[in-house]
């Protein structure tokens, strides 16, 4: 007791700068946990199968709504990518009329759209740039090697864009063709370079 006496002053200077790192601890756990709450995370998958006739599915597992602005399909090729926006597309109805549809718009927490299957997407990639399909091959010389779906959203109340992109790779012969995702998860794309990139794909775009 008499040690503790003697040296209080340096006791309670010690404990004080203790008690500061636990709430310098605990702060910065409360810190983290309001990021991981706050940050956007859409996901980009496959739906009923893992071939090409598996749906495409993008859901936002993020706390806020999501503002979908664009959908990008890149195909890699033997020759060149090919990009096309299928944010907007047109359908027909069962009485043959075609009507406008469009997967932009908000899209809930914890809400997910499916925009087709891969084969669809292709088929429509393919349209745009005129390519002849046999199946899902293109006919000739060319090749399809992966398809990459792009998403770009505005999320909450932020006025920078955010993305998220995933790739799948095209294998298979015959009629049959798998879809297998190159990474096990989907890439965000939310940090100051990531989004200076999403704009670039905004610009190409127009």
């Amino acid at each position: 007791m008499q040690w503790i006496s003697d040296n209080a002053q340096a006791i309670n200077a010690v404990a004080g700068v203790l008690t500061l790192f636990v709430w310098v601890f605990y702060a910065q756990l409360l810190y983290n946990g309001y990021v991981r709450q706050r940050r956007a995370r859409v996901i980009i998958n496959r739906g009923q199968g893992k071939d090409i006739n598996s749906l495409c599915l993008v859901s936002n597992m993020s706390a806020e709504a999501i503002f979908i602005q664009h959908i990008v399909v890149r195909i890699e090729t033997s020759d060149r990518p090919l990009l096309l926006d299928v944010s907007d597309y047109q359908q027909s109805n069962d009485d043959g009329q075609t009507e406008y549809r469009s997967h932009q718009g908000p899209l809930s927490s914890g809400g997910y759209l499916h925009i087709g299957t891969f084969q669809e997407l292709i088929q429509r990639v393919a349209e745009a740039h005129k390519i002849q399909l046999d199946d899902h091959r293109p006919t000739g010389e060319l090749t399809f090697k992966a398809i990459e779906l792009r998403v770009i959203a505005i999320y909450g109340s932020e006025d920078e864009p955010i993305g998220a992109r995933r790739r799948f790779v095209l294998d298979g012969e015959g009629a049959a063709c798998s879809i297998t995702p190159d990474e096990l998860d989907t890439r965000r794309l939310a940090s100051r370079r990531d989004r200076r990139l999403v704009k670039q794909w905004m610009r190409n775009l127009e």
